[in-house]
């Protein structure tokens, strides 16, 4: 079950893309740790936005403060309505895991993305988040607390999230030499979300 509905993520949001949009908090509570990402980074700089949905509301506040942003995900009808609202930007429909820009950013963002992504298959983004990135380089990423598989619901369908341990994604950044700027469990300023935010040396 766990695998089917971590096969089944990017269909969900492809389907309830409309759920989504009319369900999402623009409240913006992510505020704090955005600006703390931007202010780790040039001003103005170019930013890869890894699993980015619709692009409302963490695309939009970096996009308004001035960064170039490239958004990816494997979910049409989501960068659709990212494309309608913010022509200006690149919006390239990708799923994560074979991510090959050839390119590389001042920050890299995987917000609630990269969670749904089964332990092996980010294991796997970390090479990922190396080929785009370069030293001086922020990523930013949530996860969840501690090793382990969480299913969550979304529209009656089962929504899959797992998490390695916080050890783990540690010895990952450092193999690809990110070092830990900045983690917090379960920000009770931030929704309860458990945020990283790492520099490439």
């Amino acid at each position: 079950m766990d695998n089917a509905a971590a096969r089944e993520i990017l269909p969900l949001y492809q389907r309830h893309a409309d759920a989504f949009a009319r369900l999402r908090s623009r409240s913006l509570f992510e505020k704090t740790w955005l600006d703390k990402f931007m202010a780790a980074m040039p001003p103005s700089g170019r930013v890869l936005d890894i699993g980015c949905g619709n692009g409302q509301p963490i695309a939009e506040y970096l996009i308004q403060q001035g960064v170039e942003l490239t958004g990816v995900d494997g979910a049409e009808a989501m960068l659709a309505r990212a494309r309608s609202r913010f022509p200006a930007q690149r919006w390239l429909q990708h799923d994560m895991r074979t991510l090959a820009l050839g390119e590389t950013f001042d920050g890299l963002i995987a917000w609630d993305s990269f969670f749904h992504l089964t332990q092996d298959d980010q294991r796997q983004m970390f090479p990922i988040f190396a080929r785009h990135s370069r030293p001086g380089s922020v990523l930013m990423f949530t996860s969840g607390t501690g090793d382990g598989v969480a299913m969550g619901q979304f529209e009656g369908e089962p929504l899959f999230h797992a998490s390695l341990a916080p050890d783990e994604y540690r010895a990952k950044l450092t193999e690809i030499g990110f070092a830990v700027l900045e983690m917090k469990m379960e920000d009770p300023d931030c929704g309860g979300h458990t945020i990283w935010l790492a520099k490439r040396v």
